[in-house]
């Protein structure tokens, strides 16, 4: 992450009173003259990450407020403020404002026998949530890039006075023939018309923002409940929020798939719980209750003890596992007992067990079979 060795405002090419409005087309547009795509210079890959990094910080109200005080990035290797950490986005192969470019990019590349897709691709996310959070339910704010629909045109691609008008090089077909001459004759072939590419369609006046595509890769937000009970792996789907379609089409959707994070005292079993606890040997010999704290806030779970527990028996308590997704009902909680076994003991201790041992007529065991043990 950038620090003060470099002022961000001036690798963006803005001031340091510019709008957000203002910060976005910058840097759109030092992208598009930097981005390696289009710029074959040495030293372009290397702006273009120094420019993405700044972009990340001044897109950010809280990482911007950060550096106009102190000139660098606290914390800058956790995220930041706002941000939630996840895996990887994929469909299309998203990995970063980089990739959204080469994308952007290829748009309106060379035409192949293959028609341009016009809808937008799926997106997705993996998002790392605690046990506590799938417990409860929340809202996480997401922050990703994205090929988005473009405000100056309005997603048509057009700009002002500009029309769509049909493509003179194929009459509308989207498609040319071409002849080639071979010892066999004459070979006809038809592919993608490479004015239009496939479309039967040419903008004159096309917007400048988005160069016709009506899509602009930016940085998105967007708030995603996590329902009480999800499970890990669980896939939630947020409708247009993925790849922005050419020139108004269809948006994809963003697809959020749930990675629950390791808990200290909780593993998952489906809708149950499972904890171990350690108890000293006289709780397992006279029973008693012990009290854990629960996967809920200030849930207070009592463990009954049965008189005689042996160490590794499970105890189960009804109702106290997970919920339910879009139930009222819970799981249960199953609780290994361990059973602790002083090392030390005190002169008091020692006389009391002793004659503890006497009075139950304690003798130093037999021998098992090994076959028995097996």
């Amino acid at each position: 992450m950038p620090t003060a060795t470099k002022d961000l405002y001036e690798v963006l090419g803005v001031s340091r009173d510019a709008s957000d409005s203002e910060i976005k087309k910058a840097y759109r547009r030092r992208a598009r003259e930097l981005h390696p795509d289009v710029n074959k210079s040495p030293h372009a890959e290397d702006e273009f990450k120094e420019l993405n990094e700044a972009y990340d910080v001044l897109s950010d109200a809280n990482k911007r407020a950060q550096y106009d005080r102190f000139g660098t990035i606290p914390g800058a290797a956790g995220g930041g403020s706002g941000y939630v950490d996840f895996e990887d986005i994929f469909g299309g192969g998203f990995g970063g404002m980089g990739d959204i470019f080469s994308s952007f990019f290829s748009g309106f590349g060379n035409a192949t026998q293959k028609q341009v897709r016009k809808e937008g691709r799926d997106m997705g996310i993996g998002l790392r949530v605690t046990l506590e959070e799938a417990a409860c339910g929340t809202k996480k704010e997401l922050v990703y890039d994205r090929l988005a629909a473009c405000t100056e045109c309005g997603a048509t691609g057009i700009g002002a006075g500009g029309q769509k008008v049909v493509c003179s090089e194929c009459n509308g077909s989207g498609r040319v023939v071409t002849v080639q001459r071979t010892f066999l004759g004459d070979m006809q072939s038809a592919q993608n018309c490479p004015a239009c590419n496939g479309t039967g369609e040419r903008i004159e006046g096309a917007c400048e923002e988005c160069g016709g595509q009506g899509r602009v890769p930016d940085r998105q937000r967007v708030s995603v409940e996590i329902p009480a009970g999800i499970h890990d792996g669980q896939q939630l789907r947020v409708a247009d929020f993925g790849e922005a379609g050419l020139q108004g089409a269809r948006a994809g959707d963003l697809i959020v798939t749930i990675r629950l994070q390791p808990h200290d005292l909780f593993e998952r079993d489906g809708d149950d719980l499972h904890a171990s606890i350690d108890i000293p040997f006289t709780k397992a010999a006279l029973g008693g209750d012990v009290h854990i704290e629960g996967i809920l806030p200030d849930e207070d779970v009592r463990v009954k003890i049965p008189r005689g527990t042996q160490a590794g028996e499970v105890v189960r308590v009804k109702g106290f596992g997970m919920p339910r997704v879009r139930s009222d009902k819970r799981g249960d909680l199953h609780v290994h007992v361990n059973v602790s076994i002083p090392k030390k003991l005190s002169k008091k201790e020692r006389e009391l067990l002793q004659k503890l041992a006497a009075e139950m007529d304690a003798d130093d065991g037999a021998a098992t079979p090994l076959n028995k043990l097996r």
